[in-house]
């Protein structure tokens, strides 16, 4: 049921490039057509942008419903150079492909549970229906008793067959022609995709040392010195005692509590590094927790109907929390908003603040660190803070990493 409800949805979303792609093939033809007599060719730079950007959503489409597909080189926008450019070439015909089968099987996509809803539930409106009103969805019979109406739902039910068995392969036909010929040839360079993947190796690497040393920090100069304090109480008590009881008492009442200090204090470490909250309440209730502890009022909107990678939900609460603590510290607002959004196997954060901005990834601000950690799930921070505010921040991660 998941798989096809992901191939639906996939289905329907191919409609946001299938639909312009018809346009730009429109378009194009008629720069075919007007460059015999010279017009056209001044329309030749605008239609080939149209369709380098048409492919570059494609390819991000793609990547939101699987394996990423690595962009080629930026093409040409000059006919000379365009018309011997594979690129290009590949680009054309897949644009044919997507604005002809890719429509249809998009328009399917679309169309179809809706008829299957219509058709099931028919019996529920058929008295309400004008007495030769057409029964079902694909426009031939009428009702005239329940048995008529409830034959309609059968059709509703095969309806919902064909969603569930074809669905899935009609989502891999959508995108079969863009994986195959919008990717990167193998005579394409790459170096600038491996850079980008080494600098996304080197940052989760220093990303992880950096919360190790936190961590081995946290616990040298507080966890391990309340112990030391209870080990130097607890010897202590134990050898005055025998001389002062009332002395010793007062000794093991300090024990205990530099021992339950300590507890504490683990128990923050443990939080910190993975939040149990995370697993207790999934992603919405553990930011619903930071909004309420934040000394500055904030809401939140969170829709996440399906669980991200553990990693990556991490990663989110890291990122709000660090962001409501430099609210609260630096930034003089009154109020804040947290909104998450999890569509196409990517997670979206956006965090905002009404104050005085002028965040600045170089004065301590904790920015850095939110780079840091995003950039190791190879996701995306975007930081928008004009001096008097007010301060945005965007962030977008990959679900499953």
């Amino acid at each position: 049921m998941s798989d096809a409800g992901g191939a639906i949805g996939q289905l329907a979303s191919g409609l946001g490039t299938a639909l312009p792609a018809l346009l730009v093939l429109v378009w194009l033809a008629v720069t075919a057509v007007l460059s015999l007599v010279g017009v056209g060719l001044l329309m030749v730079p605008g239609v080939l942008s149209a369709l380098h950007a048409l492919a570059g959503r494609e390819r991000a489409r793609l990547a939101r419903h699987g394996p990423e597909v690595v962009a080629p080189e930026p093409p040409p926008t000059q006919l000379r150079l365009a018309l011997v450019d594979p690129t290009t070439r590949r680009e054309l015909r897949w644009l044919v492909r997507h604005a002809t089968l890719g429509l249809l099987l998009g328009v399917l996509g679309a169309l179809l549970p809706l008829v299957a809803v219509r058709d099931t539930a028919f019996p529920l409106v058929w008295k309400l229906a004008p007495a030769d009103a057409t029964a079902t969805s694909i426009g031939f019979g009428t009702a005239e008793s329940w048995p008529d109406a409830f034959a309609v739902t059968l059709l509703g039910v095969g309806w919902i067959a064909i969603i569930l068995g074809l669905s899935p392969g009609m989502a891999r036909l959508q995108g079969q022609p863009g994986r195959r010929l919008l990717a990167a040839g193998p005579d394409t360079d790459l170096s600038l995709r491996i850079a980008e993947l080494t600098a996304t190796r080197a940052a989760a690497l220093d990303a992880h040392a950096t919360e190790l040393r936190r961590i081995e920090r946290s616990l040298h100069d507080g966890t391990q010195n309340r112990l030391v304090t209870v080990t130097v109480l607890l010897g202590a008590a134990r050898r005055q005692v025998a001389r002062d009881p009332a002395g010793a008492d007062e000794l093991l009442e300090r024990a205990q509590s530099a021992a339950e200090q300590a507890l504490a204090e683990l128990r923050t470490v443990s939080r910190s590094i993975l939040p149990p909250v995370l697993a207790d309440r999934g992603l919405a209730g553990a930011l619903s927790g930071l909004a309420a502890e934040c000394a500055v009022p904030c809401r939140t909107d969170v829709e996440a109907p399906e669980r991200c990678a553990a990693s990556v939900e991490a990663t989110a609460y890291f990122v709000v929390a660090e962001a409501l603590t430099n609210i609260a510290k630096h930034s003089g607002a009154g109020q804040a908003a947290v909104t998450v959004r999890a569509r196409g196997g990517r997670l979206g954060l956006r965090i905002e603040d009404d104050g005085r901005g002028g965040a600045d990834e170089d004065g301590g601000s904790g920015l850095t660190g939110i780079r840091r950690r995003v950039a190791a799930h190879d996701g995306t921070l975007r930081v928008t803070s004009p001096p008097g505010g007010p301060t945005t921040l965007e962030v977008d991660l990959p679900c499953g990493s």
